[in-house]
């Protein structure tokens, strides 16, 4: 009788114990999901508890919830108890995303639940719809991804258009896009749309209202095949529900929903290689080729334009201007590069052009050579070599040397032209019969001239203390004012596009790698982010700067995809005008 006694004793302290023994966890219904899915966590105590704090879920949007259940039952005299609050959730963004702890009191003690971490990946074709009424609604609703060339050549311009279908059945209250697609390996830029219109259509033979969402040109940079990202929505939705007035009308439900495009692949076809012309540098479209002047008749030390250009329809951003080929007794200046282009969704049309300055030092005939252009045409698939014919510049008068005539001869050397310019008196400056006269010391001393030149130390003294206080207060001012005119030029240019950050990335690009270029004389087809680390440390630059010279190109790289904001650009110009600064400098 007493071992039972101690036996029941021993199972009443045991179940005390295990009942004692408190849990609190969070529990999910997946751990991996896309975009456009839902999922539902719980968050499940097993004993009553009372002041639940549930996390603040700022990674997701709560669509459902809090539901609350509760269940108490007796198993061979041995109690289960659980009690759960549960959420539907929707993820904001792709990643790996975090629940947060929930809080709940329990017998006057506090107890939170661990994090969960919810990996996130883009739309899915076939979401997994956690309820009915999101069932009802997605099969309202539809958002097409439109192609207008499912395969392209390299850097040969498609658009992209989403659409959203709408059912007759249900209505759109608001709708905002919470994932934009990506872009990655490829050149971009989105077209306004200032005004959305809704048109009268057909999707799967049934008729349905749509709108022209969102348009995208794009230009491939690679070959094979490349996705194109959906675009993911959040959308106010009022569907029918089985609910009805006091008439016996169908009551709407409004309900938050999420629908995505699927995710398109297109294959890029490379450019033959078969007829490629040497001079080809990457231009493909429809093109025409001119090397213009605004004169060409002039006096010597005038200054004249050259225009190299190209017009019409293409990658005009994507490519460089063959560089004009001039007679060596012809000055000529760095070129200024305009671009005159507008983007629609037919792609990139317009015109680019290099414009030079040139400015002839003796009389003479300057003969521009012919200039050559490639591209290849993506309709008529072959290449097309356009060529602008040799230009006469005649040069007269000005304040040439008397008795000098200029002789313009042509010497092959590669394609340029050379002019020789010969003298039929080369020694008639120097005169042979001078007269010398003996100087008058007496007149000299206690003369005018004499007098200053004593006096003159005294006035130079002060005036050389004054410009060199000025000098050192200018120079306290290290910015922009002490960039030399190189710095300033190719700055210059990315600076009047700062209010486009897409043009502005293209035209820093281009200033970077361009100063680089001139000041250190490299070959344009050697230039590359590898080569001007290189050359950099070769001339012993620190590495911090090269590093930050760097992460600039990337910058405008990484620009040609992503759309960054204006903050980004003055900041990006600031650091560039710095270390530009710092590198004119150093070299």
């Amino acid at each position: 009788m007493r071992a039972k006694l101690v036996l029941f004793i021993f199972q009443f302290l045991f179940i005390s114990v295990a009942w004692s023994q408190v849990k609190f966890e969070a529990e999910v219904s997946r751990n991996s999901l896309g975009l456009n899915e839902r999922l539902r966590v719980d968050f499940v105590m097993n004993q009553e508890g009372d002041n639940f704090k549930p996390p603040a879920f700022k990674n997701f949007t709560v669509v459902g919830g809090p539901y609350q259940s509760i269940s108490n039952s007796y198993i061979n005299g041995k109690r289960s108890f659980k009690k759960s609050y549960g959420y539907y959730l929707e993820p904001n963004s792709r990643g790996k995303l975090e629940i947060g702890q929930a809080e709940v009191l329990i017998n006057g003690q506090t107890y939170k639940t661990s994090p969960v971490t919810i990996t996130v990946s883009a739309a899915v074709d076939q979401p997994n719809q956690e309820n009915t009424a999101n069932k009802r609604a997605s099969q309202g609703i539809h958002l097409v991804t439109r192609i207008s060339n499912e395969q392209p050549y390299l850097n040969e311009g498609i658009s992209v258009e989403y659409v959203l279908y709408i059912s007759p059945s249900v209505n759109i209250s608001n709708w905002r896009p919470i994932d934009n697609p990506k872009f990655a390996d490829f050149w971009s830029q989105n077209i306004d749309i200032k005004r959305l219109e809704v048109k009268e259509g057909t999707y799967l033979g049934e008729p349905y209202r749509y709108v022209t969402l969102r348009k995208t040109v794009l230009y491939p940079q690679k070959t094979g095949e490349l996705s194109i990202e959906p675009l993911t929505l959040s959308l106010s939705v009022d569907v029918l529900s089985d609910r009805r007035d006091f008439f016996g009308r169908r009551l709407y439900e409004t309900i938050d929903q999420r629908v995505s495009a699927k995710t398109r692949t297109i294959k890029v076809k490379p450019l033959p290689t078969e007829n490629r012309p040497a001079n080809f540098n990457g231009a493909v479209g429809d093109f025409k080729f001119n090397v213009l002047v605004n004169k060409k008749n002039l006096q010597v030390g005038e200054s004249l334009e050259a225009k190299v250009q190209v017009s019409g329809s293409g990658n005009l951003k994507l490519f460089q201007l063959p560089k004009l080929v001039t007679p060596s007794s012809l000055e000529v200046y760095e070129p200024e590069h305009i671009e005159e282009v507008r983007t629609t969704q037919n792609g990139m049309q317009g015109k680019i052009f290099d414009n030079y300055t040139l400015v002839p030092q003796n009389k003479g005939k300057y003969p521009i050579p012919a200039l050559s252009f490639s591209y290849f045409d993506p309709q008529q698939r072959a290449y097309k070599t356009l060529t602008a014919q040799e230009t006469l510049i005649e040069v007269e008068g000005g304040v040439g040397i008397p008795g000098q005539t200029s002789v313009t001869t042509n010497q092959n050397i590669g394609s340029q032209k050379n002019n020789i310019t010969q003298s039929r008196e080369p020694f008639r400056f120097l005169k042979l019969n001078t007269d010398f006269h003996e100087a008058n010391a007496n007149r000299f001393f206690r003369s005018l001239g004499y007098w200053l030149l004593l006096l003159t130390p005294f006035y130079i003294l002060p005036l050389l203390v004054f410009l060199k206080k000025k000098r050192a207060n200018s120079s306290l001012n290290a910015g922009e004012g002490n960039a030399s005119k190189l710095v300033r030029k190719y700055l210059n240019e990315a600076h009047q596009h700062k209010k486009r950050p897409d043009s502005f990335y293209v035209h820093l690009e281009r200033a970077l790698y361009g100063f680089i270029r001139t000041k250190l004389k490299i070959a344009n087809s050697d230039l590359n982010k590898e080569k001007v680390i290189q050359v950099l440390e070769q001339h012993k630059v620190e590495d911090k700067i090269i590093e930050q010279f760097i992460t600039l190109l990337k910058n405008c790289e990484m620009a040609r995809y992503t759309p960054l904001a204006q903050a980004n650009v003055d900041h990006d110009f600031e650091e560039a005008k710095r270390i530009v600064t710092h590198l004119d400098k150093k070299l």
